[in-house]
């Protein structure tokens, strides 16, 4: 059994474990391929094109920007051959960048790009019905797209703070309306949701997520917010699914300073923001010492070993980190909160997620 570790690559989990992302190509056009072709942009006549793609298994990943996890992820998965690799984000100019590095690495891998705006739960049940037009079974579903630390609070349309919105509602939603194609995958199917050691900034605000319309606001709380969801949602997702052997994991990418996520912050002026909101918000500082920063190589590992990984499927909704399995915090691991938070996410997005 090969062994993961802080310093594996992405791009080495992938070798080592190739025989689980091989073995279904396609040689069917892309739907990037026609809008290339084409040159229009990724937008009405997106959805009119999906007739262009055979329908195959595949592996979906949101956030796939260009000097991203996601698009890095992507890229780390060509290494193999994977069926169909589809890639979700705001725009398609985002994407290219990562599609013509996937092309050229491994021609034989069919590449769709989708896009959406996971705050704008619209967008979320367009992107979802692109997605689901487009394959038969959805083996690896990757909700790695996230925002960080909004400066000012804001609201998506619908009046919710935009980074519970986007990193975990959006999600929620999305991975909704995509799971009849996860259950046809059946056992084996993996869902990962990118989370952060930054759900220890504090717990999610049942009874108060918008923070009293942004009086109580400021942009490290609702960023804790929103990961501590992503974990309490794998939690919920991992016990619901058990028994069909459909597996759910949140992962710690690491600290990872040089992609799109982190360019607008200069994390020495953050330190003091960080120990002060979490001993208001946890009663505990903030671990700085558990995180040393990692190179983007190094940051998507834990995602890849989270997808692929035999060896951990018993362990369903658990929490990694370099690697491994960890424990976060309390409040991000009960039965208890993750329920209160998949009810609370029906009632946000407006749609029952029963299982």
């Amino acid at each position: 059994m090969t062994t993961f570790t802080r310093e594996t690559t992405g791009v080495e989990v992938v070798n080592a474990l190739a025989d689980r992302v091989d073995g279904k190509t396609s040689k069917s056009l892309t739907l990037l391929d026609t809008l290339i072709a084409l040159n229009i942009r990724a937008s009405a006549d997106l959805t009119s094109l999906t007739d262009e793609i055979v329908h195959a298994e595949g592996v979906v990943i949101t956030g796939a920007s260009n000097n991203t996890l996601g698009g890095e992820t992507a890229e780390a998965l060509a290494h193999a051959n994977p069926a169909h690799l589809i890639l979700l984000a705001r725009s398609q100019p985002r994407v290219e960048a990562v599609i013509l590095r996937i092309k050229a690495l491994n021609p034989k891998v069919k590449v769709t790009f989708v896009p959406v705006s996971l705050d704008d739960f619209d967008s979320v049940r367009a992107a979802a019905a692109t997605v689901s037009g487009a394959i038969d079974k959805l083996d690896i579903l990757i909700n790695n797209a996230g925002i960080m630390a909004v400066k000012e609070y804001t609201t998506n349309k619908d009046g919710i703070e935009l980074q519970f919105a986007t990193n975990h509602l959006g999600h929620f939603l999305f991975t909704k309306r995509l799971f009849p194609k996860i259950l046809a995958a059946g056992p084996g199917a993996r869902i990962v949701n990118l989370t952060s050691l930054g759900h220890k900034l504090g717990p999610v605000r049942f009874d108060d997520p918008n923070f009293s319309n942004g009086a109580a606001y400021d942009p490290w709380s609702g960023y804790g917010q929103s990961k501590t969801a992503n974990i309490l949602f794998t939690v919920g997702l991992a016990n619901k699914l058990r028994e069909r052997k459909i597996a759910s994991f949140a992962v710690h990418p690491g600290a990872i300073f040089n992609t799109n996520l982190a360019t607008h912050l200069n994390f020495q002026d953050e330190i003091a923001a960080f120990q002060v909101v979490a001993l208001k918000n946890t009663g505990r500082p903030f671990p700085f010492a558990d995180d040393p920063a990692k190179p983007i190589e190094q940051g998507i590992t834990t995602t890849l070993v989270a997808a692929l990984d035999p060896s951990i499927e018993a362990q369903s909704g658990s929490y990694l980190a370099d690697a491994h399995i960890q424990d976060p915090y309390e409040y991000a691991s009960s039965k208890e909160n993750a329920d209160r938070l998949w009810k609370l996410s029906e009632e946000l997005v407006g749609e029952k997620f029963d299982i």
